[in-house]
């Protein structure tokens, strides 16, 4: 069972959808009339996966949904009636995982959720593995300066300021790229 935040501005949809979720077997985490503080709406009710109902996405709407993706990123299924093609790539673009054109049908909300879910997660892993090799590149830029450092000031080798900054890490109880970094900061002092 996935906590739904359902956003729609016309109370008595709201309604319908909160029915059709329960019969999805969801439980409605909050209803509310706009994306407006969407970023602290969601850090008091925790939803599972935002739903909005509209039938078209406004600007506002878009920057509140880019700013919860950035802060505290989460599923997002649109139903709109809304077709063009430019409002669906500024919606993908804000954070939203399915955009359903044509408007809410109750026996299509389980499987459009199960939809969300799945490009949500497939998204999240692949945002996690570019920050993860840019820390990696990162990483290895800071060994390579600090190895240079080492190679000029010290007439080193380049395996020997490798070994020298290996040798530090582990008598410091560090990584190598924190090491570097010490090392970097500590000739930035002195030079």
């Amino acid at each position: 069972m996935l906590r739904v935040l359902v956003i729609d501005e016309s109370r008595s949809r709201a309604g319908e959808i909160c029915a059709g979720l329960a019969l999805a077997g969801h439980q409605v985490a909050a209803v509310l009339p706009s994306a407006i503080d969407l970023v602290k709406q969601v850090e008091a009710t925790r939803p599972d996966i935002i739903l909005i109902e509209t039938d078209s996405p406004t600007r506002d709407t878009l920057e509140h949904l880019s700013v919860l993706d950035r802060a505290n990123p989460r599923p997002i299924v649109m139903f709109t009636q809304d077709a063009d093609s430019q409002a669906i790539r500024l919606a993908v673009q804000a954070g939203v995982s399915a955009y359903v054109v044509d408007g809410l049908d109750a026996s299509r909300i389980k499987p459009v959720i199960d939809v969300a879910v799945a490009q949500f997660e497939s998204h999240q892993a692949l945002r996690n593995e570019l920050a993860e090799s840019n820390r990696k590149l990162t990483e290895r830029k800071t060994v390579d300066r600090a190895k240079g450092l080492l190679m000029r000031t010290r007439s080193m080798s380049e395996e020997d300021a490798y070994h020298t900054l290996r040798k530090l890490a582990m008598d410091r109880g560090k990584s190598i790229a924190a090491v570097s970094r010490d090392v970097i900061d500590m000739a930035n002092l002195l030079l």
